[in-house]
């Protein structure tokens, strides 16, 4: 927590972690990714590397992998005591948080670290991105400038997408985003066919239902992960992220993104900080930071994108 927060009841359900202790918690576990894998995994802007994997990651992936097992147990257990077949649903696991905070990096990294423990060998990512509505529609609606807000979600399919992998449908399927496009591609789609574990990555994945009457994408999670770091880290993220895209993915002739490719630094600077202020930090301060509570485990971050603390929910 940082100096200028104050404690608040809620901070009472959490055990606060510091880095030294959180990552003894990785002793005598093999480390299964190399240092190519984790240059691959890694997105633009972040910094990832074997330290960072084996002290705050390896463990996180393995009480994941326990919670996993638990409540696959439990779920058996449940079945067998109203005497039914057990008919266990893959476990969901949430990653919220700003953009540009790093949860995309996080959610590929857990994929790939859960899916060597034993008992979670399948593992699926899915970002909400792909539950977005299509330009045109933002468009029709008046809000493509509020792309990334809430009402920009098509909330009802991604809850009905949810509530089909946890009634165990064989298989479901999820629109799929380009972030080159900056659209839907229609007709494409990301297919899970009932893995161990699905991660769902997204900003507004602990947000609560607009109405009481409505089912809460966040009731239909196992578990929730937020990723966390001062608002000042963030900022100088989202703009290094900027710089480093108009370098890369920005010059490709299919991108949207395109005509920021060959402005000069001071104005990609000035448009980033625009799009920041404008769009994404409004959208952190009213409707993604809110939910931080929600999580039953938050990773704060240091100003190198580091983890400095966790803080995991009391049972």
């Amino acid at each position: 927590m940082s100096p200028d927060e104050t404690l608040t009841p809620v901070d009472s359900l959490y055990r606060e972690i510091d880095r030294a202790d959180w990552a003894r918690m990785a002793s005598g576990m093999e480390q299964p990714l190399t240092e190519t894998e984790i240059v691959q995994l890694r997105g633009i802007g972040d910094r990832l590397d074997l330290t960072e994997v084996r002290e705050v990651y390896l463990p996180l992936s393995r009480l994941l992998s326990l919670y996993a097992g638990a409540t696959k147990r439990l779920g058996a257990d449940a079945a067998d005591f109203v005497g039914e077949a057990d008919s266990t649903t893959p476990f969901i696991v949430a990653v919220a948080g700003s953009v540009a905070v790093g949860k995309s990096t996080i959610a590929r990294l857990l994929r790939e670290l859960m899916s060597r423990w034993p008992g979670t060998p399948r593992v699926e990512l899915v970002t909400t991105d792909g539950f977005l509505y299509p330009n045109a529609e933002l468009e029709r609606r008046g809000i493509m400038d509020r792309k990334g807000f809430p009402e920009s979600y098509d909330r009802r399919a991604l809850v009905e997408f949810l509530v089909a992998v946890k009634s165990g449908a064989a298989e479901v399927r999820a629109p799929y985003y380009s972030h080159m496009r900056y659209d839907i591609i229609p007709d494409a789609h990301v297919t899970v066919r009932r893995p161990d574990v699905i991660i769902v990555e997204g900003l507004n994945v602990l947000a609560s239902a607009p109405n009481p009457h409505d089912v809460a994408v966040s009731e239909l999670f196992d578990f929730s992960i937020y990723v966390d770091a001062e608002v000042e880290h963030i900022t100088q993220w989202y703009v290094d992220r900027f710089l480093a895209l108009r370098e890369a993915a920005f010059s490709n002739p299919n991108s949207f993104f395109k005509v920021f490719a060959d402005i000069p630094d001071d104005e990609a600077v000035r448009l980033a900080l625009g799009f920041w202020n404008d769009i994404n930090l409004p959208n952190l301060r009213e409707n993604v930071e809110p939910t931080r509570h929600r999580a039953k485990l938050v990773l704060r971050k240091a100003a190198d994108h580091t983890v400095e603390t966790v803080r995991l929910r009391k049972l």
